[in-house]
């Protein structure tokens, strides 16, 4: 059944083709293959690992250079979504609203796709993709997931998964026996006091990856329903939220999905600020470890005005916290155990049981900052099968850490080079720079991958810690299109993803606006 509904599926898009403009050239490849990085998380366990990275090394990472960058519309803000390689085709999405296949070695144009000829409005692509089986899948901001013919852009099939105001994708697909899982979370608690806060209820949804027809969804807070009025009369709805912002992993050997949850937008309730196993065939959950005991938080909970406190209800008893697990978890294995870690905004590394939940070490790697989680661990961590690397953000500086998955003894760890502010492109802005890691760690044989809101991309010792190399993105960069770009802060929402011999970053943060008149950039190096 699955085979022909993939046979229409291909018929309708030879049909249908929206949006496509294909370049003449190379087709793009096929299945992925040893050394590609097909997926946010690399691999189906979160491990942000590549093992058969070996062309760089150590002994030869000093010697890399910029190959070519890609710039993306000044007007369009900074970029989000984390490149996938297969092959000679890397494949990611823009603030612009397109999504592009290019050649990995040049940079070339492969095929671009319009997400504008899907449903109304103005979508962005925030999350990075998944090449599978001839397909790349994604989502938008608007609550699409899309599937495209790998070798041509093609459409093969569209579906808002969630038709919410606010709704939107920011969740790495990743796909597993016929299935693409995906959450989905929203900035409904960014929408300010004249809006009826909140209705939005987090989910994962597991979609047939033929059809994209929806198998099972799981919601992170049941139905919310109104509770009297918020100060201005407008009604109030809880509980919400819960939203689901990081990609799932899955282990194979028992078919369990794993993700972490966001916090409650108004009410308490459901499973904030958690971590889940799902079965992955029915999403029936296996066990759920809530990390936080009550965290709601909107916008107007940071707000300095005493009258906009009056819509932050958790505001005066502390429990106003922001501590999302926005981090992807990683599996691993000790001593014949079964691990799941994970980090948290509250700047905690947490190991759990991976069969029970039961929490197996907690390790504080940063403390939070007043208002909000920033300074914690943002977006995910990276095992490279000895030891597990973790970096932090705004913590002032953010710091990388190696810590022992066993027990989290701290190996090493390295904050943000001190001068980081005070070098390069990031020199002229002090007033802006700051000493953080916006990105998830990456990690290949003897090498640790992390970029820095003092603009400067790094690749570190995985034995000392020590920097081997850097690049300062704060210049003018030349694009394969015969443009200029202008990189900024290393983007967070992803990582490096180290490929083939090439290293494929994003430069530009929102929480890091260097001036830049000329738009972001793609950057891609090699020996």
């Amino acid at each position: 059944m699955r085979h022909r509904r993939r046979a229409a599926a291909l018929t309708a898009a030879a049909c249908l083709v929206a949006g496509a403009t294909v370049a003449p050239g190379p087709a793009a490849s096929g299945r992925p293959v040893r050394g590609d990085w097909p997926t946010w998380q690399q691999n189906l366990n979160g491990t942000r690992y590549n093992p058969a990275e070996r062309e760089i090394t150590p002994a030869n990472v000093g010697g890399l250079k910029l190959k070519w960058a890609f710039g993306f519309p000044r007007q369009t803000g900074a970029p989000h979504s984390q490149p996938a390689v297969v092959g000679r085709t890397v494949y990611f999405g823009g603030p612009d609203g397109r999504f592009r296949a290019r050649d990995a070695r040049t940079g070339a144009a492969r095929w671009e796709f319009d997400l504008s000829t899907v449903g109304t409005g103005f979508a962005q692509v925030r999350d990075g993709a998944a090449v599978s089986h001839g397909q790349v899948f994604f989502g938008d901001t608007r609550g699409y997931m899309y599937a495209l013919e790998q070798e041509t852009g093609k459409l093969l099939w569209a579906k808002r998964i969630d038709d919410h105001v606010s709704a939107t994708v920011t969740s790495s697909p990743i796909v597993y026996q016929g299935r693409v899982y995906v959450g989905v979370s929203s900035g409904e608690n960014l929408m300010g006091k004249e809006h009826p806060c909140c209705t939005f209820r987090g989910h994962v949804d597991a979609l047939d990856t033929d059809t994209g027809e929806l198998d099972w969804r799981f919601y992170t807070v049941p139905e919310p329903r109104q509770d009297g009025t918020w100060p201005n009369g407008v009604p109030r709805y809880t509980p919400s939220g819960a939203g689901v912002w990081s990609t799932p992993s899955i282990d194979p050997a028992t078919g369990t999905l794993y993700v972490g949850t966001g916090q409650n937008y108004s009410g308490s309730g459901g499973h904030f600020d958690s971590v889940l196993a799902l079965d992955a065939r029915t999403g029936k959950p296996r066990w759920t470890r809530k990390m936080t005991d009550v965290d709601t938080w909107r916008r107007e909970c940071n707000s300095p005005s005493p009258e906009d406190q009056q819509y932050c209800p958790n505001l005066p008893d502390g429990t106003a916290l922001d501590f999302d697990l926005g981090a992807a978890p990683s599996l691993f294995t000790v001593h014949g155990r079964r691990l799941i870690g994970i980090g948290q905004k509250l700047g905690v590394y947490h190991v759990l049981d991976a069969r029970t939940g039961e929490i197996v070490w907690q390790r504080q790697l940063s403390t939070p900052m007043p208002g909000g989680g920033l300074s914690g661990i943002q977006w995910g961590a990276s095992y490279d099968g000895q030891r597990l690397y973790v970096a932090t953000y705004m913590a002032n500086p953010g710091t990388l850490f190696a810590l022992d998955p066993s027990n989290g003894h701290v190996i090493w760890k390295t904050p943000n080079p001190a001068d980081g502010c005070t070098t390069g492109g990031a020199a002229q802005y002090p007033k802006v720079c700051r000493l953080g890691h916006p990105p998830a760690v990456t990690t290949t044989p003897g090498l640790v991958w992390e970029g820095s809101m003092d603009g400067k991309m790094r690749a570190y010792s995985s034995r000392t810690g020590e920097v081997l190399w850097s690049f300062d993105t704060i210049a003018d960069l030349p694009t394969v299109d015969g443009g200029t770009a202008r990189g900024g802060s290393l983007s967070g929402g992803g990582g490096a993803v180290v490929s083939h011999g090439m290293v494929y970053v994003l430069t530009g943060d929102m929480f890091t606006p260097y001036p830049n008149d000329k738009g972001y950039a793609l950057l891609a190096f090699s020996r």
